[in-house]
Formats: structure tokens, C-alpha cells, sequence
């Protein structure tokens, strides 16, 4: 059975409107994350992960940074435990290994451990607060 949603890799320039959507859904609106702290000016120097429903709705975006780092992953409620987290991360992981890089590494929520883990994720250190919210360092040698 194939997914009801796609998953494809934009620059910010062309997906802005759609990922600011989904992020200012998920982490300002649901999470209360500051804006500031949200719009990090990191964006424009990333890969994004851009997930839509078959009928063209935004579900779902997360980016990788050029050093590696994955982060900003959000999907909306509904969507949850539908795999689009999953298949934002792999996106995003296939994108890094076809450009060689030697690792991959993400801040986790403690919650979200056991999923990174299942994609082959390790833990490195200890939790700490990032923006308000446990995390703990995770990385991935590609």
C-alpha cells in the first residue's frame, strides 16, 4: 500500500510559504516556541524536507543543515503515526548520503528517541533544554 502523501526536497526559496506554514502550525502554535527562536536565519542554507498530502495540503517539512544537522522536523497532528516523520528523515538521509556525508546528527526530544534509534540513530551525552524543550544529541555515521 503506498503512502496518502509525498515527499519531496526543496531549497527554502522555493518552499518558504509552505514550510513557514507547517512550522508556525507546529512549534510557535502547538509547541509555543518563541518566533524568534524559530526563525533562525539558518533556513536559507538548508535542504528542506517537504511533505504534502495527495490532495496538495502541507502535512509535514523538516531540514538538514550543511554540516548535517536534522532538525526543525514537524508534522501536523492528524498526520502523526502515518510515517511521514519517517519518510521526511529518510528524505533527508538519502540526500546526505548521495552527497557523502560522513554523518548525520540530530537534538531529540526525549520522547522521540525510540524513533530515532529505529533509523539507525545513536545517543551522544546527556539531555539538555534547547529553546525550552528536553533534548538529547543523536548521531548517525553514514
Amino acid at each position: 500500500m503506498s503512502n496518502p502523501f509525498t515527499v519531496s526536497l526543496v531549497c527554502w526559496h522555493d518552499g518558504e510559504p509552505l514550510l513557514r506554514s507547517i512550522r508556525e502550525a507546529v512549534f510557535i502554535r502547538e509547541l509555543g516556541i518563541p518566533a524568534e527562536l524559530e526563525w533562525d536565519g539558518k533556513d536559507e542554507g538548508c535542504r528542506h524536507a517537504l511533505a504534502l498530502s495527495l490532495q496538495g495540503n502541507t502535512i509535514g517539512c523538516g531540514r538538514m543543515l550543511p554540516d548535517g544537522h536534522i532538525g526543525h522536523i514537524a508534522v501536523l497532528p492528524q498526520w502523526r503515526k502515518q510515517k511521514v516523520g519517517t519518510a521526511i528523515v529518510e528524505a533527508l538521509l538519502d540526500y546526505a548520503r548521495a552527497h557523502e556525508y560522513p554523518q548525520i546528527s540530530v537534538d531529540a526530544q526525549p520522547c522521540y528517541v525510540p524513533f530515532y534509534r529505529s533509523n539507525g540513530f545513536v545517543e551522544q551525552g546527556e539531555t539538555f533544554r534547547d529553546a525550552g524543550v528536553q533534548r538529547i544529541k543523536m548521531a548517525l555515521k553514514l
